[in-house]
């Protein structure tokens, strides 16, 4: 069961799909507002909610990753007699993107080339480094 304040945050953030702003908007305090946000979106019960709602939003709409897709292909190779070359760039641009082909943040990697994990556990000391042997 969801608090009142829950489902307020669930109806905000389904706005702009903002946390933060989603969190002040319930009545969250501004100043935790981005640390709640990320705890109510990784709480299970409005995680379905939001789930739920948003492929209902995503079936009554029709707008799928696949239609969006298509506009933005149909553009990128010239769409139609109004089409600028600054929206076939654009429209190029975000395809990319969605392909994983422009990556706005660096993924460090770790042995074997697999992506480094970062664990933090709360309450405890850090382990004092070890000395590197070789080096």
């Amino acid at each position: 069961m969801l608090t009142p304040k829950q489902t307020r945050f669930i109806d905000e953030y389904l706005i702009d799909l903002n946390g933060t702003q989603a969190a002040i908007r319930a009545g969250y305090s501004p100043k935790a507002a981005e640390v709640q946000a990320s705890v109510l979106l990784r709480n299970p019960k409005v995680r379905e909610v939001v789930d739920r709602r948003m492929a209902d939003l995503q079936r009554r709409t029709g707008i799928t990753q696949e239609a969006v897709l298509g506009i933005l292909w149909t553009e990128a190779q010239g769409g139609g007699p109004d089409t600028t070359s600054s929206a076939r760039v654009r429209a190029a641009e975000l395809l990319g993107k969605h392909q994983g082909m422009f990556v706005d943040r660096v993924q460090h990697e770790g042995n074997e080339r697999k992506p480094i994990r970062f664990i933090e556990v709360l309450g405890s000391e850090p382990e004092p480094a070890e000395p590197n042997a070789g080096e």
